[in-house]
């Protein structure tokens, strides 16, 4: 059987039969040429990976090998330094610690606060919390044993009392004077106060009827705080005597005595704020 030009050839003689041994050498020269080429392909391509690192080695570092280790890499130290460029300093020398504010409470010569009325009792009410008093009237003399009732009258006047503020609060028929007593040192308004016997004269006026006097009974409280000693009487505007039930004259009691304690050490902060943010020489 005969194909034409360009047909398969079955090997010498045509005679239809395959050369089958020449079809297996000339597929297995095929295959070792493509082996060949892929391992040649191989080979290239690690050659151009290895040029790559080592291009990178050389742009980075310009060194044959990496930095591999952390501590290697330039510290603060390392770094240049430009003299021109001021440095910063340190001081070794501790600042020293603010004023305290009761420095200038418990003694007359640094207590240079003007002593007023409006300095300790301002505005036409106080308001504590969720109480509001009404402010009644006031009173501010030097003659101290004036102002008391009993005993307590020559106590101030024994320790040194310069003068004594009085003002008074009311809320629902209940009304309570504070008088502040003060002194030239702590040591004479603490005494003053320890020695307290007898109290403070209740204030009238000013919308507050006489009350804690003719003998109605009422309650009293004697404190101390810096160079100043602070004393308190309260009761009923009606005259009823006051006893351990009556938590409504205690109540007024306490917040005037927590007041004019926060007035006093407000005035030493005002002052050892005023110290502390002066220039020194």
């Amino acid at each position: 059987m005969s194909f034409g030009q360009g047909g398969p050839s079955w090997g010498p003689g045509d005679s239809g039969t395959p050369d089958w041994a020449a079809l297996a050498e000339e597929s297995a020269a095929r295959s070792r040429r493509r082996k060949w080429l892929m391992i040649g392909g191989g080979a290239v391509a690690t050659a151009a990976v290895a040029a790559i690192v080592a291009t990178a080695v050389i742009t980075t570092g310009g060194k044959s090998e990496p930095r591999t280790n952390a501590s290697e890499l330039p510290g603060p130290a390392d770094l240049p330094s430009d003299p021109s460029v001021p440095q910063p300093s340190f001081s070794s020398v501790a600042p020293a610690p603010p004023p305290d504010p009761r420095d200038y409470i418990g003694d007359a010569g640094k207590d240079r606060a003007p002593v007023t009325v409006d300095a300790f009792f301002p505005g036409r009410k106080l308001t504590m919390g969720d109480r509001v008093y009404a402010k009644g009237a006031t009173n501010r003399t030097t003659s101290c044993a004036a102002t008391t009732q009993g005993a307590l009258g020559p106590i101030l006047t024994g320790n040194g009392c310069d003068q004594v503020i009085r003002a008074t609060y009311s809320k629902d028929g209940v009304a309570v004077t504070v008088g502040l007593a003060v002194f030239g040192t702590e040591a004479e308004a603490k005494k003053a106060a320890q020695q307290a016997t007898g109290g403070i004269a209740s204030l009238e006026g000013a919308g507050v009827p006489t009350f804690c006097r003719g003998g109605s009974i009422c309650r009293r409280t004697a404190n101390s705080y810096g160079r100043y000693a602070y004393f308190t009487v309260g009761g009923f505007t009606s005259g009823k005597n006051v006893t351990k039930a009556d938590k409504g004259v205690f109540a007024v009691g306490d917040d005037l005595t927590d007041f004019t304690f926060r007035q006093i050490h407000h005035r030493g902060e005002v002052q050892a704020s005023a110290a502390a943010a002066a220039p020194t020489t």
